[in-house]
C-alpha cells in the first residue's frame, strides 16, 4: 500500500502463483480512466484514487523489494492519482450498512465480520459502497470531488528508464550487447535491422519507406525477460508512427492471421481522423510462427478489448 500510494499506481501479477486466473487481477485490465479506487489496508480504507489511464504490461516495481517474492516478474500496472485526504474509515464499524452493498462473489470484505478477504486485490463494488465510505469520512459525494487536472504520469517511460539503468549496470553482459539492448528500446540498431528483415511493410497503412516506419516491439521492451527477446526480430513490427502509438497503447492489435483488431476504447471518430477506416491496407498475411508467442502476450497483456 505504501509503495503504491507514493508511486501513484496499482500493480498486480497477471495470474496467481499457481497459474490460475484471478478476477481481482483481471479487474486491472477492466479498469478505465475515471474509475474510482478505494485503498484498503490494515483494517481501514485510507485513500481514494482516480484511475488516470489503462493498465500497461510492466515488471514488478523495484520498490516492492521482497514483497510478493513468489509473484511473476511481469504483471499489470494501473496508473492512479491518489487524492490527499486520509479517509481512515474502518469497514467493521459500518458492516451493518456495508454488508448488503457488497458483491456476493469476489467481495473485498467479508460481509459477516468486516475483515478483508485475503486474496482480494482489485474488486468491483457498487457506487453506493463508495458513497457510504465517503460519507463516513465526512467527505463530499463522488460527483462533487475535484478531479485531478495534471496529466497521467508516463509510467511506460519511467519503467523503461529503470530497465535501461539496470541493463547499463549489468556487467554480465558484453558492452556491445548492452548498447544494442538500449538502442532496441528506441527501435534502433540490430533490433530494427532484424525486424525489417521479417516485416518490411506497415500492416496498417501499407507504408514501406523505411525512414517513415518505427520498429515496434510486440512484447513490450520493458516486459521482455531476456536480451534475446529484446533483440529478436520476430518480436517486432514495422509500423507507421500513429500505428506504433496505437499498438504500444493497446488500442491496436493483430490476430494470428494478421488481421488488425481495434480496441473498443478507440472511438470511430478518432479512428476516422487517423484515417484508419479509409486507408488502403495491404491484404492480411499470417505473422511468422516465431512471432506468435509474442503476439499472444500482446493480445493478453497489452491489447484493450
Amino acid at each position: 500500500m505504501r509503495q503504491e500510494i507514493d508511486g501513484g499506481y496499482l500493480w498486480s501479477p497477471v495470474r496467481e502463483a499457481s497459474g490460475a486466473r484471478s478476477s481481482f487481477y483481471d479487474n486491472m485490465r477492466r479498469a478505465a480512466p475515471g474509475d474510482l479506487v478505494l485503498s484498503y489496508a490494515a483494517g481501514k480504507v485510507g485513500r481514494l484514487g482516480i484511475v488516470s489511464d489503462y493498465a500497461i504490461s510492466a515488471p514488478k516495481p523495484e520498490e516492492f523489494g521482497t514483497i510478493g517474492i513468489y509473484w511473476s516478474a511481469t504483471g499489470w500496472l494501473l496508473p492512479v492519482q491518489w487524492l490527499d485526504a486520509d479517509l481512515a474509515v474502518r469497514p467493521k464499524e459500518l458492516i451493518g450498512r456495508l454488508a448488503p452493498l457488497l458483491p456476493t462473489k469476489h467481495s473485498p470484505i467479508q460481509p459477516q465480520s468486516g475483515n478483508g478477504n485475503q486474496k482480494a486485490y482489485l474488486a468491483e463494488v457498487d457506487r453506493k459502497v463508495v458513497d457510504l465510505i465517503l460519507a463516513a469520512a465526512r467527505l463530499p459525494a463522488v460527483d462533487r470531488l475535484a478531479k485531478p487536472t495534471s496529466p497521467a504520469a508516463d509510467f511506460a517511460t519511467t519503467l523503461d528508464d529503470v530497465v535501461e539503468r539496470n541493463i547499463q549496470r549489468d556487467t554480465s553482459l558484453d558492452e556491445t550487447v548492452r548498447e544494442q539492448l538500449v538502442r532496441a528500446r528506441r527501435g534502433q540498431g540490430l533490433f530494427r535491422k532484424r525486424v525489417l528483415d521479417c516485416e518490411p511493410i506497415c500492416r496498417i497503412t501499407g507504408l514501406e519507406t523505411p525512414n517513415l516506419l518505427i520498429a515496434s516491439h510486440i512484447k513490450p521492451w520493458r516486459a521482455c525477460g531476456t536480451p534475446a527477446e529484446r533483440l529478436d526480430g520476430a518480436n517486432g513490427l514495422m509500423l507507421a508512427p500513429h500505428a506504433d502509438f496505437l499498438f504500444d497503447r493497446g488500442l491496436l492489435g493483430f490476430e494470428s492471421d494478421g488481421r488488425p483488431m481495434f480496441s473498443s476504447q478507440l472511438t470511430d471518430a478518432d479512428a476516422d481522423k487517423l484515417g484508419l477506416h479509409v486507408v488502403q491496407r495491404p491484404p492480411p498475411t499470417p505473422l511468422h510462427n516465431d512471432s506468435q508467442g509474442y503476439l499472444n502476450h500482446h493480445r493478453i497483456n497489452v491489447f484493450i478489448p
